[in-house]
């Protein structure tokens, strides 16, 4: 089982809501996770985006892929270990 740690979508349409989720890399993308990590809201001005970095880190080092976006949201936190991870 590959862990990815990637955006789910929530909230109503043409309203969207994400969490940060850590989740097997073959499940859907609004399917089972195994952990929410942090979420993001794009809507606010400016964008507002909370993470758990003890959660991100836990997962980073357990060899959990992040996907694009998952990893300019990290960076822009400034959470450690992220500059460093490879697709």
């Amino acid at each position: 089982m590959s862990v990815r740690i990637r955006l789910t979508r929530k909230g109503a349409k043409k309203r969207p809501f994400y969490r940060i989720v850590a989740t097997d890399s073959e499940a859907p993308r609004d399917g089972r996770f195994l952990e929410v990590i942090g979420y993001y809201d794009p809507l606010k001005d400016p964008a507002h985006v909370h993470i758990d970095e003890d959660k991100a880190n836990k997962w980073i080092k357990r060899g959990a892929k992040l996907s694009e976006t998952v990893r300019s949201l990290l960076r822009k936190k400034g959470v450690s270990g992220v500059s460093t991870q490879t697709s």
